[in-house]
């Protein structure tokens, strides 16, 4: 049998255990793996420049060797997700609807777990901990495959975590990692249909899009992120400073980072060269269309195939539109419907914006930096859905629950 089904089905094994337990029980467990992570921070770090050295060895670019590193204050934050999960309600079992019909039938509808969830990831260690603390909280089993790049440090994680649950109600077989690198332990993960219940890609849109077309078993879609800044005519120009270098620089190789600054023309006349040069202080490369480069005459060209890449790097796409309506369309054409942003001081622009826009996140006047699970009091997520079914947007702990009918009666028959 081999390591994927092997351990998908341990993990299914558990599952009733899993459902059974109180909100105390699995809160005293993530209790306990949190202070164990932050116990054994040493060796994590010690496995973590096991996968760093390999990633410099191979060429790994300096934004994505950031997104594996860990040291002590990363460890710390991943321990905070797990306490911040802790906090949160426990949305199992709740009670979504009751319905009494004339029959006498009496109907609840509640929340439960997913089952055994799958998660398909890169280089992002604290996505290990994320996912386990988001689906122990909610009593489903996880099975793990993340990124051959950082093996290491997600081996050491389980490992610990795996040692922490064995004094608590928890079963460590709730918790599996598929340490196999090789992409076809990513490709039977995707048909393990009866064993795992879904599979959550996340990651970046080559990884997403092997999933979402190859899965036989259900797939939430956490999507690329071409997230858009457009700078209104009345945008005031110190915000849309401050929200503009926010949104790429504050860290670019995350999902809700921004890969494109639209600039209504009036706005770049008055404002754009002074906000280039903000940018270039900041080591990011520009590429523009012809009136942007016509300001900006360091800038390089920018394609359409710029304007359709998730660079997660220091390098911004800008371009000048006549106005909201050219705003709005070249957001329709390229958007991965993640996170977008009007700054502006027209509040019949910004509701027109927000309406129209399609994507998980809209926001007037705030950096799409903010499209996170703990930013917006979720805790940890287990990532962002751009699409439309079940869930959207951070995905927290309700978005990992189905739901069951429970139904009482005293003998009714169907005629």
């Amino acid at each position: 049998m081999s390591e994927v089904r092997q351990k998908a089905e341990l993990a299914g094994r558990v599952t009733s255990v899993l459902s059974s337990l109180s909100t105390e029980q699995k809160n005293a467990a993530l209790l306990v793996a949190a202070q164990a992570l932050i116990n054994a921070s040493d060796d994590i770090i010690e496995a973590n420049k096991e996968d760093l050295q390999r990633g410099r060895e191979n060429g790994t670019s300096e934004s994505l060797l950031d997104r594996l590193a860990l040291n002590k204050g990363r460890i710390e934050g991943i321990a905070e997700g797990l306490k911040q999960i802790v906090e949160l309600p426990d949305p199992i079992g709740e009670t979504l609807e009751t319905i009494d019909r004339p029959n006498g039938l009496h109907i609840v509808k509640r929340r439960v777990p997913l089952g055994v969830i799958g998660i398909v990831y890169e280089a992002r260690p604290n996505v290990t901990v994320d996912a386990i603390g988001l689906c122990l909280k909610t009593g489903n089993a996880v099975v793990l495959r993340g990124g051959s790049s950082a093996l290491s440090s997600n081996r050491k994680i389980v490992e610990i975590i795996h040692e922490a649950l064995k004094g608590t109600a928890v079963p460590r077989d709730a918790v599996q990692l598929i340490e196999d690198p090789n992409r076809s332990s990513v490709d039977e993960m995707l048909k393990l249909n009866g064993l795992l219940d879904v599979v959550i890609p996340r990651g970046g849109s080559s990884l997403i899009q092997n999933v979402v077309q190859n899965a036989t078993v259900p797939v939430i879609e956490t999507g690329a992120g071409i997230c858009h800044t457009y700078l209104d005519a009345s945008a005031t120009p110190e915000m849309a400073t401050a929200i503009s270098i926010n949104a790429k620089v504050q860290r670019p190789s995350v999902c809700n980072a921004m890969e494109t600054l639209l600039v209504h023309e009036d706005y770049a006349t008055a404002h754009l060269s002074d906000l280039a040069e903000v940018f270039k202080e900041a080591g990011v490369e520009l590429r523009g269309d012809d009136k942007t480069r016509s300001i900006v005459n360091w800038a390089s060209e920018a394609t359409d195939e710029d304007y359709a890449t998730e660079y997660n790097d220091y390098i911004l796409n800008v371009k000048i539109v006549s106005n909201l309506d050219e705003a709005l369309s070249h957001i329709r054409q390229f958007s991965t419907k993640h996170s977008e942003c009007i700054v502006t001081e027209d509040r019949e622009n910004a509701l027109r914006f927000q309406q129209e826009v399609d994507a998980a996140a809209v926001y007037h006047n705030v950096s799409t930096r903010f499209t996170d699970g703990f930013e917006f009091g979720f805790g940890a997520e287990i990532g962002i859905s751009t699409q439309k079914l079940h869930a959207r947007g951070p995905m927290g702990l309700p978005a990992l629950t189905s739901s069951k009918y429970i139904i009482d009666g005293n003998g009714q028959i169907r005629e």
